[in-house]
């Protein structure tokens, strides 16, 4: 835990100490800001609704964001070369992958952060529950979560970050897309496809302030499968 508790630190100053970390936020406040205030703010709607529509805009820029996030974690390291070093040192390949997606996810947690103060706004002018505020962030969490462990999947899978980000978001996409095909196709696969939904079956009970055990586990055992493939490819590529 110490070595991947390092590892995070580490990667989580390289965030702190570049510009693109700081890009990477300022353009997801603008962007979520700027919604915010053209397709919800303009539009009389009860408190409730308006924050529901907040955390519906906010996981979009929340999945892109994580995508750029997450592509330079491994294909960072390959790129500049530096990934023999982590592989001759006493570190296993899991906290390898460990340690950079807390760091990941510590960073957008802290993305995340600078976003209050839109529900904020909300608070001051209506009514709205500080359970659905809390509620809707752990939504955007969970599913950041997952972004960031495909996103990782998709770096450790890749030779540069261009790639990284490219191949990240088509697995995104795919998952996203699996949402449509639910609709199209009839039982059981439409079940299936339901339940392999990144967004459009599991996020809509956050965005409305309520925690499903089922739209839980789903986020976990995505962000563990992805974390899961993405150290058996470092393993892999460890004895090329």
């Amino acid at each position: 835990m110490t070595r991947v508790l390092l590892i995070a630190r580490r990667e989580l100053s390289g965030y702190l100490r570049t510009l693109s970390g700081y890009v990477i936020i300022a353009v997801v406040l603008a962007v979520t800001g700027l919604l915010f205030n053209v397709e919800a703010v303009n539009r009389v709607q009860l408190s409730g609704q308006l924050l529901e529509r907040f955390f519906y805009l906010a996981s979009g820029t929340v999945m892109v964001a994580s995508v750029f996030i997450s592509m330079r974690l491994l294909a960072e390291e390959r790129q500049a070369g530096t990934l023999a070093l982590l592989y001759s040192s006493p570190v296993r390949d899991a906290e390898i992958v460990a340690g950079k997606f807390l760091s990941a996810l510590a960073f957008l947690a802290l993305l995340l952060a600078c976003t209050v103060f839109m529900p904020a706004l909300v608070l001051l002018n209506g009514k709205v529950s500080y359970g659905h505020v809390g509620v809707g962030y752990l939504g955007l969490l969970l599913l950041g979560s997952a972004c960031l462990a495909v996103g990782t999947l998709g770096s450790a899978l890749s030779r540069t970050q261009v790639l990284a980000g490219i191949v990240s978001g088509c697995l995104v996409v795919v998952l996203l897309l699996c949402w449509l095909l639910a609709r199209v196709t009839e039982a059981p696969l439409s079940d299936v496809f339901g339940a392999l939904a990144l967004h459009g079956h599991h996020f809509q009970a956050f965005m409305s302030g309520l925690v499903h055990t089922r739209d839980v586990v789903y986020y976990l055992a995505v962000t563990f499968a992805a974390l899961f493939a993405a150290t058996r490819v470092l393993e892999a590529r460890r004895w090329r």
